[in-house]
């Protein structure tokens, strides 16, 4: 069986303060935690200090959190990344890999299920699960939806024209969680 493995400095990059907030009172009750809302000071971070996690978010502002974690990994190759998100794709989650990430998961998620995460990481050392399940026609249709989205820079009436559906549809699908899978 494999030794499980020991997590002591946390970084959480995340550009969401409130969300920030949750992981440091969720983390520091047993660990030391950094966190930042900028990809630059994790980098500054990550130079001065060794982390064994880091918890990257896919957006950060206008900049990637997939960028960042090809810095992460190349200044400290053995910390374990946790590339995090609420619109994953198979394509960003392949890109994520490619990166660096050792394990791709969707938010809304709490640490104790990332550690859980690790575990069956630590054990099977395979490829996120994400990457080997079909998604449904929802989780297609939803992930079709952000890309068009993401191209428009945000945009929802020009993402609804390129859709060919109504602003108002778009929103109102916009308003609901991403399908898991």
């Amino acid at each position: 069986m494999a030794r499980r493995r020991a997590i002591r400095n946390v970084l959480v990059v995340d550009d969401d303060e409130t969300l920030l907030a949750s992981w440091r009172r969720s983390i520091q009750r047993e660990r030391t935690v950094s966190t930042t809302t900028e990809a630059e000071t994790a980098r500054e971070l990550a130079q001065k200090q060794t982390f064994e996690l880091g918890i990257i978010d896919m957006r950060l502002g206008t900049e990637s959190g997939i960028d960042l974690i090809r810095q992460l990994k190349k200044d400290q190759p053995s910390m374990l990344i946790v590339l995090c998100s609420g619109y994953l794709s198979v394509t960003a989650a392949v890109a994520g890999v490619r990166a660096g990430a050792d394990i791709v998961v969707f938010k809304p998620i709490t640490f104790r299920e990332i550690l859980h995460q690790i575990d069956k990481h630590d054990h099977h050392e395979s490829a996120p699960e994400l990457l080997h399940d079909t998604p449904t026609l929802a989780r297609a249709e939803w992930e079709h939806i952000m890309r068009v989205l993401a191209d428009c820079n945000g945009n929802v009436s020009m993402a609804a024209r390129k859709l060919g559906i109504y602003r108002s549809s778009l929103q109102r699908r916009l308003r609901k969680f991403a399908p898991r899978k």
